[in-house]
């Protein structure tokens, strides 16, 4: 069966920094072909491409992560129907029960000696819950129609029992474009998952990869000058790469998590074209920001692949397993680019697997990546966009998928 799969590769090349630290506050690393490479974590990124769809898409479109559920659901109750204000939080703890299966409690806190609140916590998930604002939005209307005249809690309790089919389904349609491309886990309940559209690889560098350290002092702005010594001594640690970076995409899954168009003079493949532009924009410029105040590192790729396949996702990672080597004036980028201009096409003709020239696109900035130009339509950021997302609608348009 033909299949609808998008790769996205790219090489960016990133100065001292920390972007992606573990517990112990070092930068991420993994060994491949041998030897230690910086790594940032497909989470970190896949987070980053989240925060830059705040950018890109109205706030509809997108979902709401967090234990925090019950608050998030009563203000929208609260939005609708100001008079349940004493109520709000229980109905939509009692809601989401219904809908989810999740627990929801109080959590445990502790509390200082003494100390006195005014105000109880509101009941939390006990995992992250991730529910798109139309959801949340369609059970704060159920909460609201089943409290009664006056809010009372076990009128509403009995109208979810006789609406859990409802509750349930308003949970499980309409999803947002980063609970379709990201996907959803809801362990209580695992009919309400939903399986992730997009593959986010983990970023290697394409080199042998130090860690190093940065010693730092600050001063006292107060202390005499007579007065020696810091006021604070620390160190951190850093590294700085030219890596490289994959993602995949199956534009038939994210077509059914988002289901088609149906609005008036909308083609059923508008959700999925939309869906796929903000993706692409966001993931090649988004930046995990671990310690980006400290060190400022601010980059964006020099050179991005596109390719839309019929078959199944490939990465290039391979291309690499033999570490990059210093070119003859320092750095790694055209090397980087000189292995995958030969590594790439080879590839491809030994699996039967290459791409038709309007399904190839590249991106590219600087001469050092001039080896890629082969490799793909030479393309603008702008028009990538455009073209893949067209791209992408072309071949959904025959598929023949109905709601």
């Amino acid at each position: 069966m033909t299949r609808t799969i998008l790769d996205v590769h790219i090489l960016q090349t990133v100065p001292p920094s920390n972007l992606n630290r573990d517990d112990t506050g070092t930068p991420k690393s993994a060994y491949y072909g041998g030897v230690r490479r910086a790594r940032v974590s497909s989470q970190a990124w896949k987070r980053a491409t989240r925060k830059a769809f705040n950018d890109l898409l109205p706030p509809e479109e997108l979902g709401v992560r967090t234990k925090k559920v019950t608050e998030a659901l009563a203000e929208r109750i609260l939005a609708r129907e100001s008079s349940l204000q004493a109520v709000a939080v229980q109905l939509a703890a009692e809601t989401l029960k219904v809908a989810t299966g999740i627990k929801i409690d109080v959590p445990k806190r502790k509390e200082k000696k003494g100390e006195e609140t005014t105000t109880p916590a509101a009941p939390e998930s006990s995992y992250l819950m991730f529910l798109s604002r139309r959801q949340l939005d369609a059970l704060a209307a159920l909460a609201i129609e089943g409290s009664g005249p006056h809010g009372e809690v076990k009128i509403l309790i009995d109208h979810l029992k006789k609406n859990k089919a409802r509750a349930r389904h308003a949970v499980d349609a309409r999803h947002s474009v980063d609970i379709a491309l990201f996907g959803r886990m809801v362990a209580d309940s695992a009919d309400l998952n939903v399986e992730a559209a997009t593959q986010v690889a983990h970023a290697l560098s394409v080199h042998k990869s130090d860690i190093e350290s940065d010693y730092y002092t600050a001063v006292d702005d107060r202390s005499p000058d007579d007065e020696s010594g810091a006021g604070m001594i620390g160190t951190i640690d850093f590294n700085s790469a030219t890596l490289y970076r994959y993602a995949a995409v199956d534009v038939d899954e994210l077509q059914r998590n988002l289901g088609l168009g149906l609005r008036e003079g909308e083609a059923p493949s508008t959700p999925v074209e939309k869906a796929i532009g903000a993706f692409l924009e966001a993931f090649i410029t988004s930046l995990p920001t671990g310690k980006i105040n400290t060190f400022g590192n601010h980059t964006l790729p020099s050179a991005v692949i596109v390719k839309l396949r019929d078959r199944w996702p490939v990465s290039f990672v391979g291309a690499f397993e033999e570490p990059v080597r210093q070119g003859p004036a320092g750095g790694y980028l055209r090397e980087s680019c000189r292995k995958l201009a030969s590594y790439i096409p080879e590839l491809e003709e030994k699996y039967g697997i290459r791409t038709a020239p309007e399904h190839s696109w590249v991106f590219r900035v600087g001469e050092e990546t001039e080896d890629l130009t082969p490799l793909g339509t030479a393309v603008s950021l702008t028009s990538l966009i455009r073209d893949v997302s067209a791209a992408v609608a072309q071949r959904l348009a025959p598929s023949g998928v109905t709601a």
